[in-house]
């Protein structure tokens, strides 16, 4: 879809429809007052009538009135004018763009951020309005045989007011396009069934984006090469596997050498049935989503390409299946990692931990600034938070604070937990440098505890998005593209 800015009074612009706002119990909004005006007050008297709702998440789809050059009007119901914030106004977006998507309309000018909305400045309101309207329009269709036609709504203008505010709006568009393209391209990589999206279909993923964007190169390592860097942890996890496992390292270099890159690891297990310790079968489906730190990897890259910021960025993503077999490891085998630490293997379930760890320690060979992994990790992050927000560690204060408000900004929230040391204690080994699990309490700590131990010393974050990478059931079943949002905002802020 094609986003612009417009500075165009609503009575006159011309367009397919325009998207007006209503508040509760308060007068109608200046944009849409002045439609109201120029079409005899047909709007108020529906408002009056209470044949339009206010509500937040209702639409009413009004074609064809006299006096404005609109073919249509679609009335958004916003609640209630003080508590119009930025996440209001997602949800605002997102109901609008879905009620068109499913009529004729093919263009459309949103005035719901005209008057402003509570705390959010002209840049962020056009960066929200272009992810929440691409996003309530995303459909994977991809593999279906009789698929449903798209929305034919394929162009979205969003109304700014003073010229100054339509600079930033653009800015805000801009960054928003491509945040929403690398949260789509997530959302396809972890929506794609096992036996498609493969470690070497995640391979060709990122070659594509270095054939796409200027600045990024891909480099991808195969199962010798991971052997002769001693990555025994990664390459424990795929012994059972007859897929290769691949080893994805995308350099974006947006700054001059001397600068350190941002790291980012992402959990790429393109299908975890547990291996020797195996899952139940029941949702053993939804281990296809295992990958989904991977695929939020590639899309920050992607729309880190896309806008060329002067920063450097390393993306790191080991791929491979966790399956069960002969050449299996066993619970209870000790591995190397490529660090030279030792892993007693008590749950091969726990294999994230493993391939992860070996990807930081190849990680920091380029000497970050700050270390960061996304990872599906723990079926506890999940009972911790749900899947509202992404659980998020780290060893340094203000990278917390900085991924927080990061979160918080482009509305992909990350609550913080606890990595003390303490955490540590159960993954204490008689035979090995520690074990991959500790105890039964507090399990999403306690990985966080264990990545640690791979860090020496960078500043480090560790985003487990077990609950937040996708939506278990309902219409909305599938992958959400989180954290592209949290990660690029973060990229695009660093102090």
């Amino acid at each position: 879809m094609q986003f612009s800015v417009t500075t165009d009074s609503p009575a006159t612009r011309a367009t397919g429809c325009v998207i007006l706002p209503l508040f509760e119990n308060g007068p109608l909004a200046a944009a849409t007052q002045s439609v109201d005006e120029s079409c005899g007050g047909v709007l108020g008297r529906l408002v009056e009538s209470g044949d339009a709702s206010a509500m937040p998440g209702r639409t009413r789809l009004l074609p064809g009135l006299e006096g404005i050059a609109a073919e249509r009007v679609l009335l958004t119901g916003c609640g209630k004018e003080d508590a119009f914030n930025a996440k209001a106004l997602n949800g605002a977006v997102a109901a609008a763009a879905q009620a068109l998507g499913e009529t004729g309309v093919t263009d459309a000018t949103s005035y719901l951020t005209r008057g402003g909305a509570a705390g959010v400045d002209a840049y962020y309101a056009a960066r929200i309005t272009v992810a929440a309207a691409s996003g309530a329009l995303y459909r994977f269709d991809e593999l279906k045989s009789d698929a449903p036609e798209n929305a034919k709504l394929s162009r979205f203008a969003i109304a700014a007011g003073a010229s100054g505010d339509a600079s930033e709006a653009e800015r805000g568009a801009t960054h928003g396009q491509a945040i929403a393209s690398g949260v789509s391209l997530a959302r396809d990589l972890g929506n794609r069934p096992p036996n498609v999206c493969t470690p070497s279909h995640l391979a060709d993923e990122a070659r594509a984006l270095a054939e796409r964007f200027g600045r990024l190169e891909t480099e991808v390592l195969d199962e010798d090469e991971m052997q002769n860097l001693g990555m025994g942890a990664l390459l424990s996890v795929t012994n059972g596997a007859e897929e290769p496992a691949r080893l994805i390292v995308m350099q974006y270099r947006g700054a001059d050498d001397k600068t350190a890159p941002v790291a980012i690891c992402g959990k790429g297990i393109t299908f975890d049935t547990g291996g020797i310790s195996i899952k139940p079968s029941a949702k053993m489906d939804e281990m296809k989503f295992d990958m989904c730190g991977a695929a939020s990897v590639l899309g920050a890259m992607a729309a880190i390409g896309e806008l060329q910021p002067p920063i450097n960025v390393v993306g790191v993503v080991p791929a491979c299946e966790n399956m069960p077999g002969g050449r299996a490891t066993r619970p209870g085998d000790i591995v190397t990692s490529m660090s030279g630490k030792t892993v007693e293997v008590l749950n091969t379930d726990a294999e994230g931990r493993l391939i992860l760890c070996d990807a930081m320690t190849f990680a920091s060979r380029y000497e970050p600034r700050y270390l960061l992994d996304v990872a599906t990790l723990t079926g506890a992050c999940v009972v911790a938070v749900g899947h509202l927000y992404t659980g998020l560690f780290a060893n340094d204060e203000d990278l917390a604070a900085d991924l927080m408000e990061a979160g918080k900004r482009s509305l992909d929230p990350a609550w913080r937990l606890p990595v003390d040391d303490e955490y540590g204690e159960g993954l204490r080994s008689n035979f090995a440098d520690f074990a991959n699990i500790g105890g039964r309490f507090a399990g999403a700590s306690v990985a966080a505890q264990f990545l640690s131990r791979f860090v020496d010393g960078t500043p480090w974050a560790h985003l487990d998005i077990a609950g937040a990478a996708w939506h278990p059931s309902g219409k909305q079943k599938g992958a959400t593209g989180r954290p592209v949002p949290l990660l690029v905002d973060f990229l695009l802020n660093l102090k």
